[in-house]
């Protein structure tokens, strides 16, 4: 596979010269591609991932393009990458033109983070005034973080301050993230988030019992 990215990459430094100076660096088991410093995709297993912005997102999506998933200790992370797929390899031209589309939406979301402009969370889908203070109050305090902390980690958070909270919340949060209402989630994300949601009340049921067994010896 390491063979098969290099190959990738060097297709890519030369698809996508026209862009500036393309770099390639180790990064998520994989490599990032760059160009003036500014990282727009990754390479990983010789697949190519083109990173959406919040502008280009939706695009990618009704594209058709697989998102990458990062598995991280058992956890499922949806990130913003899209896989390039054979059909579209095959219109390099279309395919510039997708990789000037991330390049310059890393580039808006980069001067957003400069001048401090973050969204406010309640301006998200699914995310009330009140859902917005329980973020505050675990340290998320705009889009941005939430982004980055991504729908399993800030539902822990926020398991750590308030107790017994359902996995509409989870859903809610990912669907924030991804730009859609919670009813709209597309299936392959709630599928795989609802099997991490089961799989925590699992591990909460048997430390539950643990504890019960050490009370009761």
């Amino acid at each position: 596979m390491i063979t098969q990215s290099k190959k990738r990459i060097l297709q890519c430094m030369e698809l996508f010269a026209s862009l500036g100076n393309i770099r390639a660096r180790s990064q998520f088991g994989g490599y990032s591609l760059s160009a003036n410093r500014v990282m727009f995709a990754l390479v990983s297993d010789g697949e190519l991932y083109l990173r959406a912005s919040q502008e280009t997102e939706q695009y990618f999506c009704e594209q058709g393009m697989e998102r990458l998933i990062y598995r991280k200790r058992g956890m499922a992370v949806l990130l913003r990458y899209f896989k390039v797929s054979k059909a579209q390899w095959e219109k390099p031209r279309a395919l510039r033109r997708m990789a000037m589309l991330s390049l310059r939406g890393m580039q808006r979301d980069i001067d957003r983070r400069k001048n401090n402009e973050a969204g406010r969370l309640k301006d998200l889908p699914n995310l009330t005034l009140a859902l917005e203070r329980m973020l505050w109050e675990v340290g998320i305090e705009n889009s941005d973080d939430l982004r980055l902390q991504g729908a399993c980690v800030t539902y822990e958070k926020l398991c750590a301050v308030k107790k017994d909270l359902s996995i509409n919340i989870l859903m809610a949060l990912e669907g924030a993230i991804l730009g859609f209402h919670e009813a709209a989630l597309p299936m392959a994300s709630r599928e795989l988030l609802t099997q991490w949601y089961n799989h925590q009340q699992e591990q909460l049921e048997q430390q539950r019992q643990n504890t019960h067994n050490v009370a009761a010896s």
